[in-house]
């Protein structure tokens, strides 16, 4: 007598009925209990795709690549792009020389702050007179300031220095050292124009020429040659 067999367990002998078409042993029901089933990876061979690719054949198109020499520059392409941007700058600096003056100073008239301060009556008021070509009055102010009044008129010389001429009523003891500041040292005297005047030592590179009167304190300062602050300390009358 044979021994009972487990009903899960597929027969060995696989042939059908008389009639019936044979039928494959099924894989799964090989697969003893207990034990996982063998899958395929995705890219093994013979798997499906996971998308319908393979059925039709058609491949991904490529990313399009991308042509480098159109972002690529020339040093003659960047030379010219310069030129283009240069050209317009110097026809208008060469405008705002040649018509709007830009490398004249700019000058002003003297006359209200003159007239300011012969108004006030503070002090004697002198200009000067007749300083030939060259000279040009870039600044001129009148105020009234603690202990007295002062009259400031500003020059660029022929050579393109600066020079200042200061009157004031302010007592010299106060004056010189706001004016020359603590450099302002006496150097000796000299004469001009029938008058004498003290030399003086100033601020950074600039000397002065001070003339002490009554009522009055007259300084010509700047960095200008000494003989332009001699020519400008003359011309006052």
């Amino acid at each position: 007598m044979e021994a009972a067999q487990p009903a899960d367990r597929v027969p060995a002998d696989s042939t059908p009925p008389d009639g019936q078409p044979p039928v494959a042993p099924s894989r799964a029901a090989a697969v003893p209990e207990g034990e996982p089933a063998l899958v395929e990876p995705a890219g093994a061979p013979g798997a499906a795709p996971p998308d319908g690719g393979a059925e039709t054949g058609e491949q991904p198109a490529p990313p399009p690549g991308i042509d480098t020499r159109k972002s690529e520059r020339s040093p003659k392409d960047m030379a010219i792009s310069l030129l283009v941007l240069l050209i317009p700058i110097a026809l208008l600096l060469a405008f705002y020389r040649g018509f709007l003056g830009g490398d004249q100073p700019t000058t002003v008239d003297p006359a209200p702050a003159l007239e300011s301060a012969r108004a006030a009556n503070a002090f004697p008021v002198s200009e000067p007179a007749e300083l030939g070509d060259g000279w040009r009055t870039v600044s001129a102010k009148f105020q009234t300031v603690e202990g007295g009044s002062s009259l400031r008129l500003g020059y660029l010389t022929p050579e393109g220095r600066a020079a200042q001429m200061v009157q004031s009523s302010v007592p010299p003891e106060r004056l010189l050292p706001t004016e020359l500041t603590a450099e302002g040292q006496p150097q000796g005297q000299t004469d001009l124009g029938g008058r004498t005047w003290q030399r003086y030592t100033a601020r950074g590179n600039e000397q002065a020429l001070v003339l002490l009167e009554p009522n009055r304190t007259v300084i010509v300062v700047g960095d200008a040659r000494d003989n332009e602050l001699r020519h400008l300390a003359t011309a006052i009358r």
